[in-house]
């Protein structure tokens, strides 16, 4: 059996990107998830957590012993060089998690879900990149309506992620997200099919 070749998906936030790995996922496809390999990697107990503890101190803990992303988040949004060191101590663990799953992975090509996959680097180890795209109007309101933050904050992070066609430059394909769910899945279907008949994702 011949190790899967691995597709990076990416797009901006309220893109619809978890919409579509699900679509892949339902299809069989093997999918990893960047945010969830960060929120592991600070989970109670493993040694990333102490180490921001140490830095930030306990107020940075929530009253069962998880991290409080809030705070955290307002804590490296104030001061850049916090996210710095932040980065530096995470990048490297969710790395390390992300290739661990990729490499135990036994579906026919596997997917590295990151909404930071071209800013992290992350796009150098995957085979291929496909960009869930909308409009930055419909961005926002998605966003807006599903995460409840801050017009402010959303901003913020959209700045910390690439511009759309930025974006769009690094693309092998883009999924066009802005209509319905039975679309996204039609498309992802699409692409499935042709996926399979790729050798390492060319």
């Amino acid at each position: 059996m011949s190790k899967p070749w691995v597709l990076g998906l990416t797009g901006g936030i309220g893109s619809g990107k978890s919409a579509a790995a699900d679509a892949f996922v339902e299809l069989g496809i093997e999918a990893v998830d960047a945010d969830h390999a960060a929120r592991w990697v600070v989970e109670p107990g493993r040694p990333a957590l102490e180490k921001i503890v140490d830095r930030f101190g306990d107020a940075i803990l929530l009253a069962d012993g998880q991290l409080n992303r809030a705070t955290l988040r307002e804590h490296i949004f104030a001061e850049p060089e916090q996210r710095q060191w932040l980065e530096q101590l995470l990048h490297p663990l969710i790395r390390a998690e992300i290739q661990q799953f990729l490499a135990a992975a036994q579906s026919p090509y596997a997917i590295l879900v990151s909404p930071l996959l071209i800013e992290s680097g992350q796009h150098k180890i995957v085979q291929r990149v496909l960009v869930v795209d909308v409009p930055s109007e419909v961005q926002m309101a998605r966003a807006l309506q599903r995460d409840q933050v801050s017009e402010a904050q959303l901003r913020a992070i959209m700045q910390a992620q690439l511009e759309r066609d930025e974006r769009l430059k690094y693309a092998d394909d883009v999924l066009c997200n802005a209509a319905d769910k039975a679309t996204l899945q039609r498309e992802v279907a699409r692409l499935h099919d042709y996926y399979l008949t790729l050798k390492g994702g060319q």
